[in-house]
C-alpha cells in the first residue's frame, strides 16, 4: 500500500529553501559545519518503510511525517568526511558517521574542485613544459576535471584525485572540444593541492578545424521552410497539481520529487481503477549512470564517469525555457537544492510537465457490425534536462492512458574528443580531419521500488518457446512460453535475450484478477548491450550493475544505489553485488527491481560538432493488472467526423490483425 493522501503531502513534498537553511543551521549549532566544510550532497530521505505503512494504516495517531535529510560533508582541510542525518522535524542530528575514504570511497566531486585542477596545472612546471613543446599558450588551455576511478596507483588510495585532459580554446566563444591536446594527462590531489603526476607521451597535432556549431561558416543560411507548429490547450491541461508536487492526470496519481543525485523521482505511482486507487510503483528513479570509454591509450584508458554518483546529475539540472525545451501548455516545478555552503538554490523551472498527443490508442473498422472506432492516445510527460561537462541528458517519464509507464533517456551535447591517429584506430571514430571521438557507452540503472497492488510482489522471467513438430503439433505451427519464478536474489540477476523475446513480469500473488491470476506489470527491455569492458577490468568491478540487465533485491531502507553510497574512487563490490550476496527470499516479498539499459555509441560524423539526440529506455505495461481494457471510457476526438462508434463507410475487403 502507499501513504494516505494527507501523509503524502507532508512526507513527499519537495524540499524547501527554509528546510535546507534549517539543516545548515542545525549542523552549525552542533559543530558539524565550519568554514572548512562543504556540502557534497544534501537530500531528503524517504520515510522508513515501516513508518510509512503504519501511517497509511492509521496506526501513527496522525503524527506528521519526520522530515529527515542526509548530508555528505567534505572537509577541504583534509579532515575525515562525514555522512550525517538531520531531522528538521525534531531539530536534531540523528546520526554522524566519519568515513575512511580509503575504504568507503570519496564523496562526490565538488564544482569548486574544477577550478582547482586548472589553477594548479597553470603553475606546474611539468605541465607548462608539455604545453611549451606543443607551442600552446597556457592561458588558452582549458582542462576538463575528470573523476579518477581506481587503478594501479596505491599512492592514490585515501587521496582525493581528479585527472585532467586539455583542450585549446582560441577565444571565449570557441568550442574547445574541437581542439583536444592529445598525448597528455595530469593527475591532481585536490585536497593536498598537488599535481601528483603529469604523463606526456609526446606531442600530437592539435586538430585545427573549429567546431563552433552556431558559426555561419558551418550553419550556412538558416532554413526558412519551417511553418509554425502551435500546440494549444484553450481549456488548460487535463492534470492538476496540489500540495506543490502531487499530480493527478486522467486516472494517474503521482508525487513528483527531486533529488540532487538522481534528479526527478516519482513517488506513489498509482492508477485509479473504479473506486480503487491501485499502487504500482512506490518509488521510481534513475539511480545511476556511468559512461565508460573504450580507448585503451594510457592517456584515456581510465575514462569512466559515474555522472549520477560522482557528479550528481540533479545539481546540474537546466532551467527550462518554453518553446525551446518544452512545447505546449507547460507546468513547471522549481526544485530547491543546497549549494556547497549549505545555502538553498532554486532551479527555476527545473522540472517540466505537460501532456501531449501520442498517436492512435485503439482503432477498428468492423466488417460485420459496420462500427468504425478510433481513439487517440495521449501521455503525461514529466522531464528534466541536465548538463554534465560535454554531454547533455534529458530524463523523460511518460504515463499513458492505458496504464503503460515508459522512461526515455535522451543524450545530446558534444562528444568527448581526442586526436585521431594517422594510422587509424579500432577504438576511435574520426569526426573531422585529425579529430577523433573514442567509442563509449551510456549505461543507466533504473531503481523501481515495486508495489503492484501492495508490497507482496514476485518477478517471473518469461521466454517464448518454439514447440517441436510432432504429435499434437503435426503442422509445426505451435509455440508457447516458459515462465520461471525468480525465487531468491541469487536467481534474480538476469540478462535480456531478444531471441527468446524475454520479458519480466512483476506480479502480486495475493491480488488476483477476475480470471484468478495474479495481477502484474511487464518490463520490456530494449536489448541493447550491457557493459562491454572486460569482466576483469576496474570498471566492471565498480559498475557491476551494468554487467546485467536485471537485478531483483529484497527491499531495505539503506539500499538506495546500485553502486553503493560512495562510488567516487571506490574499488567496487558495493551496491548490488553486496545486496544480492545476502541471497534473500524475493518470491512474494517487498522487492526492488533494478533495470540496466543504455546506449553504445560509435560516434558518427553526423554527431559533430553537436550531437542530435539519441535515445534509449524501457517500458512497463500492465499484464493482467486490469480485468479488461482500461481505456474503454476514453471519448472520441471532438471532431464530429472522428470515430464516434457509428457506422463505418470504409470498404473492408478482409479482416486482419
Amino acid at each position: 500500500m502507499t501513504l494516505a493522501p494527507a501523509d503524502t503531502a507532508t512526507a513527499f513534498a519537495l524540499a524547501t529553501g527554509s528546510e535546507i537553511a534549517e539543516v545548515r543551521a542545525i549542523l552549525d549549532a552542533r559543530g558539524h559545519f565550519g568554514p572548512q566544510h562543504r556540502i557534497a550532497y544534501l537530500g531528503l530521505l524517504d520515510p522508513a518503510r515501516a513508518d510509512g505503512e503504519a501511517r497509511a494504516a492509521g496506526k501513527a495517531g496522525g503524527a506528521a511525517a519526520d522530515r529527515r535529510f542526509r548530508v555528505f560533508i567534505h572537509d577541504v582541510a583534509g579532515g575525515a568526511p562525514r555522512d550525517v542525518i538531520v531531522s528538521t522535524t525534531r531539530r536534531e542530528v540523528e546520526s554522524v558517521v566519519e568515513l575512511d575514504t580509503a575504504v568507503s570511497g570519496e564523496l562526490p566531486v565538488l564544482e569548486e574542485e574544477f577550478e582547482v585542477v586548472e589553477t594548479l596545472l597553470a603553475t606546474d612546471e611539468r605541465w607548462l613544459a608539455a604545453l611549451a613543446v606543443r607551442d600552446l599558450d597556457v592561458s588558452k588551455v582549458r582542462v576538463a576535471p575528470l573523476s579518477a576511478g581506481v587503478f594501479e596507483y596505491p599512492e592514490e588510495k585515501g587521496r582525493r584525485i581528479l585527472r585532467g585532459l586539455a583542450f585549446v580554446q582560441e577565444f571565449p566563444e570557441d568550442s574547445a572540444w574541437a581542439h583536444p591536446v592529445d598525448g597528455l594527462v595530469a593527475y591532481v590531489d585536490v585536497v593536498g593541492k598537488k599535481v601528483t603526476q603529469v604523463l606526456d607521451l609526446g606531442a600530437v597535432a592539435v586538430p585545427a578545424e573549429h567546431g563552433n556549431y552556431t558559426d555561419p561558416e558551418l550553419t550556412g543560411p538558416l532554413r526558412t521552410t519551417q511553418k509554425p507548429i502551435s500546440i494549444t490547450q484553450p481549456e488548460g491541461p487535463s492534470f492538476t497539481v496540489t500540495g506543490g508536487n502531487h499530480v493527478e492526470w486522467e486516472k494517474w496519481s503521482v508525487d513528483v520529487g527531486f533529488d540532487v543525485r538522481e534528479g526527478v523521482v516519482l513517488h506513489n505511482l498509482a492508477f485509479r481503477d473504479g473506486d480503487r486507487l491501485r499502487p504500482i510503483i512506490n518509488r521510481a528513479s534513475i539511480a545511476e549512470m556511468v559512461v565508460p570509454y573504450g580507448d585503451p591509450s594510457p592517456i584515456r584508458s581510465w575514462q569512466n564517469y559515474f555522472d549520477t554518483g560522482e557528479y550528481l546529475v540533479g545539481q546540474y539540472a537546466n532551467s527550462l525555457e518554453l518553446g525551446c525545451d518544452c512545447l505546449g501548455d507547460i507546468t513547471y516545478l522549481s526544485p530547491v537544492i543546497s549549494d556547497a555552503l549549505g545555502n538553498p538554490r532554486e532551479i527555476r523551472n527545473g522540472i517540466c510537465m505537460h501532456e501531449e498527443d501520442s498517436g492512435i490508442l485503439a482503432k477498428h473498422s468492423d466488417l460485420w457490425s459496420g462500427i468504425g472506432y478510433t481513439r487517440r492516445n495521449r501521455r503525461l510527460v514529466i522531464s528534466f534536462f541536465t548538463t554534465i561537462g560535454n554531454y547533455d541528458y534529458g530524463f523523460y517519464w511518460y504515463l499513458y492512458l492505458d496504464g503503460t509507464i515508459e522512461f526515455e533517456a535522451k543524450a545530446t551535447g558534444v562528444v568527448f574528443t581526442s586526436a585521431f591517429p594517422d594510422g587509424g584506430s579500432d577504438n576511435i571514430s574520426q569526426l573531422a580531419p585529425g579529430l577523433g571521438a573514442p567509442f563509449h557507452q551510456h549505461l543507466f540503472s533504473a531503481r523501481l521500488d515495486m508495489a503492484v497492488d501492495g508490497f507482496t510482489n514476485r518477478v517471473e522471467e518469461v521466454d517464448v518457446v518454439r514447440q517441436a513438430m510432432g504429435k499434437g503439433n503435426e503442422r509445426g505451427n505451435a509455440f508457447s512460453r516458459k515462465r520461471t519464478v525468480l525465487a531468491r536474489e541469487s536467481e534474480g540477476v538476469r540478462e535480456a535475450d531478444a531471441r527468446s523475446g524475454r520479458v519480466w513480469i512483476i506480479s502480486n500473488p495475493e491480488s488476483l484478477n477476475r480470471l484468478g491470476e495474479p495481477v502484474g506489470y511487464k518490463l520490456h527491455a530494449e536489448n541493447q548491450p550491457t557493459l562491454l569492458a572486460d569482466p576483469g577490468s576496474s570498471i566492471a568491478a565498480r559498475a557491476a550493475f551494468a554487467t546485467k540487465d536485471l537485478w531483483v533485491t529484497r527491499y531495505a531502507d539503506d539500499e538506495r544505489y546500485p553502486t553503493g553510497d560512495f562510488v567516487n574512487q571506490h574499488p567496487g563490490g558495493a551496491g548490488l553485488p553486496a545486496y544480492v550476496a545476502q541471497d534473500r527470499d524475493i518470491d512474494g516479498q517487498d522487492i526492488v527491481v533494478w533495470h540496466t539499459f543504455g546506449l553504445t555509441h560509435f560516434p558518427r560524423m553526423e554527431d559533430w560538432p553537436i550531437m542530435p539526440v539519441d535515445s534509449v529506455g524501457f517500458k512497463l505495461r500492465p499484464e493482467g493488472f486490469f480485468d479488461r481494457s482500461p481505456v474503454l471510457d476514453v471519448p472520441p476526438g471532438r471532431d464530429a467526423s472522428c470515430g464516434q462508434g457509428g457506422s463505418s463507410h470504409q470498404a473492408a475487403g478482409h479482416c486482419h490483425g
